[in-house]
């Protein structure tokens, strides 16, 4: 029987374009959803029964239609949107051809699988480009496909610390909560989907040229030194490792958090005219004059003197005050808000960055009792493509029927596999 056309979305940027998803936890998922955004059909295959890690990483938990907790773990909504969820056992011979028939379809394979460890199922790059070679596979690890750290296991939070990220991340020892400190957010995790999902749209562009596809090498560690961007730099040009000093910037002044009357604020000053009107609104003038302060290499130098007498003046009006002073004034300036904060932001609000999506076709509660699924808009603003979000991130398994049916494999058949286990 043909394959069914994928439900990708009409008129997306990459309408037409099938992706297997074969990857867990984050950094995969994350690069995923991005195609999936851009109107790609994205079919994720995972563990019947258990499904992706992520499933079961809570609390917090998704709440039913009646506001109650279920057993689905937030967590995974963040990154798994717009695809669809099939449960297949690749352990099992016959789990293997439907998802080796569904990478035969598929335009790009992602996986983040230890290295080799889908070659006992067929199921690795060499394999599967044997039988598709216009297939992009792109794998994500810790380490890479090379070097004396391959074999191993790799996690954000250890590539933090391995990278130098968490060592310039913090207070300076001497200070109170001093010491390295994790991201607040998986960031390698999350720039590793999306330098993997610009690879993967490199490699379709690449293919449109040539026909053939190729093997993606995302790892977590080149990502992580990749995102130290200036601090790397600045390493480099000089050899001086870069040590952490809390939320001030090593290159610019005054960039960093500054007591309000009620709270703090946070002052991003990128350059010397905005400091002159800063100190202008600030009724000292004559600090953009001063010798130690007129240039920003200058105020680097003078920190410690410009500082305190700063914060002095911060101290007498509240944030909110500040914000109204400087709004016009182009000097950039604003609070440190909570989350809850954030997503109240007249801006955010204004954007439509929170969204919710139905998750079972009609927007009514299904056989797990989840009717909608809130979460936060893709941030890709294309004018003639913009992404659509179609769906809520799936129940486990809700696609198998429907994308087995797209392979030819009938009712029958697909109630022997699920009587076997396989699906």
């Amino acid at each position: 029987m043909p394959a069914s056309p994928p439900p990708s979305a009409p008129g997306g940027a990459l309408a037409g374009i099938r992706v297997l998803d074969l990857s867990r936890v984050l950094a995969g998922p994350w690069c995923t959803q991005v195609l999936a955004d851009l109107g790609a059909d994205v079919v994720k295959v995972e563990r019947p029964g258990a499904g992706d890690d992520t499933r079961h990483w809570g609390p917090p938990f998704l709440k039913d239609a009646e506001g109650r907790d279920t057993d689905q773990a937030a967590y995974f909504t963040a990154c798994n949107r717009n695809k669809r969820s099939v449960t297949i056992d690749m352990a099992h011979p016959e789990g293997q051809a439907l998802i080796r028939a569904l990478a035969a379809q598929a335009d790009v394979v992602v996986e983040n699988f230890k290295v080799g460890g889908l070659r006992q199922y067929g199921l690795d790059h060499e394999s599967l480009r044997a039988l598709h070679p216009r297939l992009i596979y792109c794998s994500v690890t810790g380490f890479g496909q090379d070097g004396p750290y391959a074999p191993r296991a790799g996690y954000d939070l250890m590539v933090q610390a391995m990278t130098g990220l968490m060592d310039i991340t913090g207070r300076a020892d001497g200070e109170p909560g001093g010491g390295p400190l994790r991201v607040g957010v998986a960031v390698i995790d999350l720039f590793t989907g999306l330098y993997a999902s610009n690879a993967i749209l490199a490699a379709l562009h690449v293919r449109e040229r040539t026909g053939e596809g190729q093997h993606i090498d995302m790892a977590l560690l080149d990502v992580g030194m990749a995102v130290l961007a200036n601090q790397a730099a600045g390493f480099l040009a000089t050899g001086a490792a870069p040590q952490r000093q809390g939320n001030s910037h090593p290159s610019l002044v005054p960039y960093q958090d500054f007591p309000t009357a009620d709270g703090a604020m946070l002052l991003a000053i990128g350059n010397d005219g905005q400091f002159a009107r800063f100190c202008a609104a600030a009724g000292h003038p004559e600090w953009a004059q001063d010798a130690r302060f007129a240039t920003n290499t200058l105020r680097v130098q003078h920190r410690a003197a410009l500082v305190p007498l700063m914060e002095a003046v911060t101290r007498t009006r509240t944030t909110a005050d500040w914000g109204t002073l400087l709004e016009d004034k182009a000097v950039p300036c604003g609070p440190i808000n909570t989350v809850a904060q954030a997503f109240d932001d007249p801006q955010v609000r204004a954007r439509g960055l929170a969204v919710e999506l139905p998750r079972w076709p009609g927007g009514q509660a299904g056989p797990d009792g989840i009717a909608t699924v809130r979460g936060v808009a893709s941030p890709l603003r294309l004018s003639a493509t913009p992404p659509v979000l179609r769906n809520a991130p799936p129940a486990l398994g809700q696609h198998t029927g429907e994308v087995l049916a797209e392979l030819g494999v009938g009712a029958e058949d697909v109630a022997r596999l699920r009587a076997a286990g396989v699906v």
